[in-house]
């Protein structure tokens, strides 16, 4: 039998083309999906590799504050930026940067000197001293935001900004924002916002203050009033009031720089004989009214009578008692 063969088309250089295209793009489908694969992995890789170092990072920064109660200045600052709690109080959280810097305001001198000590344990059981002032210092003003925000009190920075210049000319001297500055940060080791944050707090539990301890305001009002009506008699004052107030006497020449809430200042603004009127201490404590006895250049002689703030301070009692403060960290201050 004859075989017959079908004879074979040329080919046109288009189809030559066509079919060189399609070898090439078969030898390239052999490496796509495998590169696309290892795309993916590394992807997964670096995402897994970015959580397993957050977490490390993380859980080191939960041990240094929570389980061992470091205090260093990289917590502090990293503390700043993450809104960590360090207690709650009536469900207000207690910043963990406030205590820190409450804690690192106070301890500052101490830790200067602690290289001189020869006594370490000592300075550890200071340190735990002073971290649980600090704890309640922050307790109390977180405890003041709360009432604050139910009172629709606010601070604003007009408030803040004047009450720092009243803070640069304490003592009837003039200093320059740099200079004070400067002795901030040697003394207590604050910067200028540190320092701003800490006058917002306090304006803040003195506004509250102002608004809740109606006791406070009544005995004030009875305090001016007789003193009008005595023509400034702030010991017939003290004596008819007894314990609703504090009556004192500087005894003698005392510095205008005197650390006093703000006494001595005010005094010196004073002729001899003249007295203030009703003015909110610098550290919070009460209303104070005062009458200059005596002055010279840079001292003064002076009586003054406080109406102590009360209303705050029972309320927080009420709070504690309650179990209303829950803390986050344990300090040990050798107390049962």
């Amino acid at each position: 039998m004859k075989l017959f063969s079908k004879k074979e088309e040329k080919k046109t250089d288009l189809q030559k083309v066509e079919e060189r295209r399609e070898e090439v793009l078969s030898a390239g489908r052999k490496f796509k999906y495998p590169l696309q694969m290892t795309k993916h992995r590394v992807v997964i890789n670096t995402v897994l590799i970015a959580v397993v170092v957050f977490g490390i990072i993380a859980t080191s920064f939960w041990l240094a504050l929570y389980k061992f109660n470091m205090t260093d200045e990289l917590l502090f600052r990293i503390s700043k930026f993450i809104p960590v709690a360090v207690a709650n109080v009536d469900g207000e959280e207690v910043r963990f940067s406030d205590y820190l810097m409450f804690y690192r305001s106070s301890i500052q001198s101490i830790e200067r000197q602690s290289s001189q000590v020869d006594n370490e344990s000592s300075i550890d059981d200071l340190r735990n001293q002073y971290k649980r002032a600090a704890l309640d210092e922050a307790e109390k003003y977180a405890y003041a935001l709360k009432l604050a925000r139910e009172q629709g009190v606010e601070v604003t920075q007009d408030e803040i900004r004047a009450e720092f210049n009243r803070h640069l000319s304490v003592g009837g001297v003039e200093r320059s924002e740099e200079s004070f500055m400067k002795i901030i940060d040697e003394n207590f080791g604050l910067s200028k916002s540190e320092y701003e944050r800490m006058l917002y707090l306090s304006l803040m539990k003195s506004k509250v203050e102002t608004i809740i301890d109606g006791k406070a305001n009544e005995t004030a009002e009875k305090v001016e009033e007789m003193l009008t009506s005595n023509n400034g008699d702030y010991t017939a004052v003290a004596n008819a009031l007894g314990e609703a107030v504090v009556y004192e006497e500087t005894g003698g020449l005392v510095s205008n720089k005197n650390i006093d809430g703000g006494r001595a200042t005010e005094a010196s603004k004073l002729e001899v004989g003249g007295q203030t009127g009703r003015f909110i201490s610098m550290n919070g404590d009460g209303y104070y009214f005062v009458k200059l006895v005596a002055k010279t250049e840079g001292e003064v002689n002076f009586v003054s009578i406080r109406v102590p703030f009360t209303e705050f301070a029972t309320r927080m009692d009420v709070v504690r008692e309650a179990e209303g403060i829950k803390e986050y960290i344990t300090i040990d201050t050798g107390q049962e």
